[in-house]
């Protein structure tokens, strides 16, 4: 099946808005693979007897993407970033109920050579998702633009088109942000 057009997306979220019913049910088998490539990227770097799949993985990001306020849903690059997030907070959550808070025993997340903090090193999952708590504090934009970029995988101008800003800054908070998580991540790994 072709991707779906952004065009298309965005319609379909703007009907579905509107109250449609029939649009959800136009816009889930477009978006169903790209969520399921998702869900595969998160669950890739995770332990090798990790028990949570990516089609589960899909259909709890799902339900919880229907229990949404529809109003949320700007366009497809919101969409997928608002399901990042949904993602990134199950596996948070996943990880935590299954007793691996202790560092390095748990959920680990490959951070992609394109886009990483630190590249090719296994990042706690649970420990990235505290420094990234942590961010938010001092910049809830910095603390989104990494959600977007890294567990939503979009690019530089879809992330400046969901906040507003001009790629310019996202590039500049991106940067900023990766060299802060750098830092934090690392220093609690010494500790």
């Amino acid at each position: 099946m072709p991707e779906p057009s952004s065009k298309e997306v965005t319609a379909l979220l703007a009907q579905w808005r509107g109250g449609d019913p029939n649009a959800l049910q136009n816009l889930v088998p477009l978006v169903y693979s790209e969520l399921h490539r998702l869900a595969h990227r998160y669950l890739r770097a995770e332990r090798s007897e990790h028990t949570l799949q990516s089609t589960a993985l899909v259909h709890e990001a799902y339900l919880r993407l229907v229990s949404q306020d529809l109003n949320s849903f700007e366009n497809r690059a919101h969409f997928f970033a608002v399901a990042s997030q949904l993602m990134r907070q199950i596996l948070v959550d996943f990880a935590r109920a299954r007793g691996s808070a202790k560092r390095n025993a748990g959920a680990t997340l490959s951070l992609d050579d394109a886009i990483a903090i630190a590249p090719s090193r296994d990042v706690d999952l649970i420990a990235l998702d505290e420094a990234l708590r942590r961010l938010a504090n001092l910049s809830e934009r910095q603390s989104r633009i990494v959600e977007m970029r890294f567990f939503g995988g979009l690019s530089i101008e879809e992330t400046s088109h969901v906040l507003s800003i001009s790629p310019a800054t996202v590039e500049r908070d991106w940067n900023a942000a990766r060299a802060w998580l750098h830092r934090e991540i690392s220093g609690e790994a010494t500790t």
